[in-house]
Formats: C-alpha cells, sequence, structure tokens
C-alpha cells in the first residue's frame, strides 16, 4: 500500500517543478523562513544578554545627553566677577519666571538631587578660568526635551579643571526626572567656589561672550535594564512567534509537495486548446 501511494506522491519531484513555476510564492516562504530564524537568534541573544529596558528610555544618560546640547553663557548685562552663592536644594524665583515657578510649586511636588554624573565642563574663551567654579541656569523642561514649560533648575559644581565628573544639582518636578536609578551622591565641597548665573541655549554663539559647553559621556550603570522575568517573557514571545512562522513555511512545503504541476500543466494546456477557436475568430 505504501509502495503504491510513494508511486503517486513524489514530494521532491513535486517540490523541485513547484519551485521553478512559483517564483513569488517561493521567495514569500524564504521571507517568512529568514524571519523566523532572525526570531529564534534574537531570543536566544536576550537569553545570554543584560537588555535595556525600552520603556524607560529616558533615563540619566539621555538627561545628560539633552544637557549636553545647550550652550551656558554669561548674560550680557554680567560680568565674570559678578558672581553669587544660590542657596542649594531650593528652587530660585527670578525675573519673568517668578509667577510660573510659584505657581508650579504649589500644585506639584518637586525633587532636589545632588549628584555626581559624567559631565565635562569646558570653555572657549581665552580668559575662562573653570577653577572652583560652579554654573547655575533656569531653564524649561521642554529645552531637555523632558517636558513642556516646568522650570527646571540646574547647578554645575566643577571638582576639579581636568575631572571627567561634575557634581550636578536639579530641581525639578518630580514625575519628569528618572528615579528609577540615580547616579550616586556628590560629596560635599569644602571650597570656597563662585557660582555664575548663565543663559542656556541650543544655538551656540560665536560672539565675545564668555559661554561653557558641557560633554556627556554614557554611563552603563545609568542605564535601567530588563528584569529577570521581563526578559524570560520576552524570550517566550519572539519563540512562539517562530515556532509559528515555521509552521507556515512547514504547511507551505507540505502543500506545494502534494501539489502534481504536471497536471496543472496539462489542465492548462486543455484550456489554452480550447480558447484557441475563440481567439482565431
Amino acid at each position: 500500500m505504501w509502495s503504491v501511494v510513494m508511486g503517486f506522491w513524489q514530494p521532491v519531484t513535486n517540490l523541485r517543478e513547484y519551485i521553478s513555476q512559483n517564483p513569488p510564492v517561493v521567495t514569500f516562504f524564504l521571507c517568512l523562513f529568514t524571519l523566523a530564524f532572525s526570531f529564534i537568534y534574537l531570543s536566544y541573544y536576550s537569553y545570554t544578554h543584560t537588555l535595556p529596558n525600552p520603556d524607560k528610555a529616558k533615563d540619566w544618560n539621555y538627561l545628560l545627553s539633552s544637557l549636553s546640547q545647550l550652550q551656558l553663557c554669561v548674560k550680557v548685562n554680567e560680568s565674570s566677577s559678578e558672581l553669587f552663592s544660590p542657596v542649594p536644594f531650593h528652587l530660585m524665583e527670578q525675573g519673568k519666571d517668578r509667577e510660573t515657578l510659584v505657581n508650579f510649586t504649589k500644585t506639584s511636588s518637586v525633587t532636589h538631587l545632588h549628584v555626581k554624573v559624567p559631565l565635562v565642563v569646558t570653555t572657549s574663551s581665552a580668559g575662562g578660568s573653570l577653577k572652583d567654579l560652579g554654573l547655575h541656569t533656569t531653564l524649561r523642561a521642554s529645552q531637555l526635551l523632558f517636558g513642556g514649560n516646568e522650570i527646571v533648575n540646574v547647578t554645575l559644581e566643577l571638582l576639579s579643571e581636568n575631572n571627567t565628573h561634575s557634581c550636578l544639582t536639579i530641581s525639578a518636578p518630580k514625575d519628569l526626572l528618572p528615579l528609577s536609578l540615580l547616579p550616586p551622591a556628590c560629596p560635599a565641597s569644602e571650597k570656597n567656589i563662585s557660582f555664575l548665573h548663565v543663559e542656556a541655549s541650543d544655538q551656540f554663539s560665536t560672539g565675545s561672550k564668555t559661554c561653557y559647553n558641557l560633554q556627556s559621556k554614557n554611563d552603563p550603570t545609568l542605564t535601567v535594564m530588563l528584569t529577570q522575568e521581563e526578559q524570560s517573557v520576552a524570550v517566550r514571545h519572539l519563540l512562539e512567534v517562530s515556532l509559528w512562522l515555521l509552521g507556515v513555511c512547514f504547511i507551505l512545503c507540505l502543500v506545494a509537495s502534494f501539489t502534481d504541476s504536471h497536471i496543472h500543466r496539462y489542465h492548462w494546456s486543455g484550456l489554452d486548446q480550447q480558447n484557441e477557436p475563440f481567439i482565431n475568430s
């Protein structure tokens, strides 16, 4: 019985002829097959590596990178000798932002942080010294790509002229700052640091003003990673999709192996012969 069935069913021959006569279906099959193995490799990579959490992309590296896109310049009506000492961990009420700032603190809780971050301060001014200097600015959350018109106060203390880290004091609404993974606390400084008020702008100045540039370095310890449970769920879903795609590929191969291309060829040839009189007439 089996020999009789095999006599009528020739899977290798049927597959070979089906492939030669159906290029679009073959292309679709190869795409599914490649996608299935891509998901399998991705699941293996996810199982053997720790991956960042895509739902928490706005971490401290993102915040520092946004901050480094700004240039801090001394106001035109101020000089480097007009220094002041801001009160740490308190919001400052200044100029036209005072009314907005007071109203905002009444309706939302504000978080104050004093942390050590991988942020380097440089200056292009010839006479600009970075020794025992701090910078303070008030900006909008939209300038950091973290929100809208919320007020954010930023103070930078330079640990030393050649240090790759700075002390950052930031005051902002609690829901804006990434609090799930914080940088280390900045040690208390015994130096007499003078703070200079600067303006933050995303357009770099080429004039004679004293300006300071910020350079951030990506710190892997500040990136929020997926938990083991979250990675297990992702790996399981990838494997499920891969198996489903491989199942579709198997069904396509099975259907093609049972398709006798000779029957289809004779069938279409018969139709062509029947249509010839109508075409000739």
